[in-house]
C-alpha cells in the first residue's frame, strides 16, 4: 500500500522539489504552504506538470492550522521542512525577530510533530518524521547564531523523540543541508539589513563584507531534495544525514576543534 506523506514548507526549495518527486513516484503527497497564494501556486504548478498531489495551507506557527491538518489527514511520514532565517549579530539582534524564528523553526515543528505522534500512538501505527534542520544544527555560523540556535534546539528535540518513541515504532531522522541555492540563505542575509543600522549598531558594516560572496557558489538544491526523499522512504536510514559529504567532513572537523577552542 502506498504511503501518505505530508510535507511542510513545500512552497519552494527542498520541500517543493521533494513533494513533486514523491508524487511522481506514486506516493500520496500533501504539500503544504504557509499562505493561500502559495497553495494556489502549488495547485497550478502541479496541474501544469501533470503531477497529482494535494495542496493545503499550513502555517506551522498557527495552532488552528496545525489542528486542522492533523485532524484531516492520516499520514505515514511527516517531512517537517518549514523554516525561516533571521540573520544578524546575536548581541544586537532584536529579540522579537528571534522569538518569531523560534515560533516557526522550533515550536511550530514540535507542535505539529506532537499532534501526529499522539494520533499514531493511538492508532498503533508505524510512522516516521524527517526534520529538515541545517548544518547550522551542528555548528554555529557567525552572524546567523540565532538561526543556528533554533536548529540546535530542533536537533535536540529530534534526538529526544528518537529515543522516546523507539518502543512505539515511530522513527525519527534529521536532514542537515549545507549551502544550497534555494533562495533561503539569500533571504537570511537580506533580513539583516531590514533592522541593522551602522549609525546605531556597534557591529561594523565590514562584518558583513563576505556575505554576498558566500552566496555566489551555492549548490543545486536537487541533490538535497533527493537526500530528504531517500531518508524519508528508507526504514533503516541514519538518524543524522548531513549533505553533501564535504559539509559533513567540515562539520566533523569543526566539532573536533571545538574541544580546544579558547574563550
Amino acid at each position: 500500500m502506498s504511503k501518505t506523506i505530508l510535507i511542510t514548507g513545500a512552497a519552494s526549495g527542498f520541500g517543493k522539489i521533494a513533494a513533486f518527486d514523491l508524487a511522481r513516484k506514486g506516493y500520496k503527497v500533501i504539500a503544504t504552504a504557509q499562505v493561500y497564494p502559495q497553495m494556489s501556486d502549488l495547485i497550478r504548478e502541479a496541474k501544469e506538470s501533470g503531477v497529482e498531489l494535494i495542496a493545503d495551507k499550513l502555517d506551522v506557527s498557527n495552532s488552528r492550522d496545525i489542528k486542522y491538518v492533523v485532524d484531516k489527514y492520516d499520514v505515514d511520514i511527516l517531512i517537517s521542512n518549514a523554516g525561516i532565517m533571521e540573520g544578524g549579530p546575536i548581541a544586537e539582534q532584536p529579540l522579537e525577530l528571534i522569538r518569531s524564528m523560534f515560533d516557526v523553526n522550533v515550536f511550530g515543528g514540535l507542535e505539529l510533530a506532537q499532534g501526529f505522534i499522539k494520533k499514531w500512538v493511538e492508532q498503533k501505527k508505524a510512522a516516521k518524521i524527517v526534520f529538515t534542520t541545517s548544518m547550522g544544527e551542528l555548528w554555529t555560523v557567525p552572524y546567523v547564531a540565532a538561526y543556528c540556535s533554533s536548529k540546535h534546539a530542533m536537533g535536540a528535540i529530534a534526538e529526544g523523540l528518537r529515543t522516546e518513541l523507539a518502543d512505539f515504532n515511530i522513527k525519527i531522522a534529521t536532514c542537515n543541508p549545507g549551502v544550497f541555492g534555494t533562495g533561503f540563505n539569500d533571504r537570511g542575509v537580506d533580513s539583516i539589513f531590514r533592522w541593522y543600522n551602522p549609525e546605531t549598531n556597534f557591529t561594523p558594516p565590514s562584518a558583513f563584507d563576505g556575505a554576498a560572496e558566500s552566496l555566489e557558489h551555492q549548490l543545486d538544491p536537487q541533490s538535497m531534495a533527493e537526500c530528504i526523499v531517500n531518508v524519508a522512504l528508507d526504514d533503516n536510514s541514519n538518524f543524522r544525514n548531513v549533505h553533501p559529504k564535504e559539509t559533513e567532513d567540515f562539520v566533523k572537523q569543526l566539532q573536533a576543534e571545538a574541544w580546544t577552542a579558547k574563550s
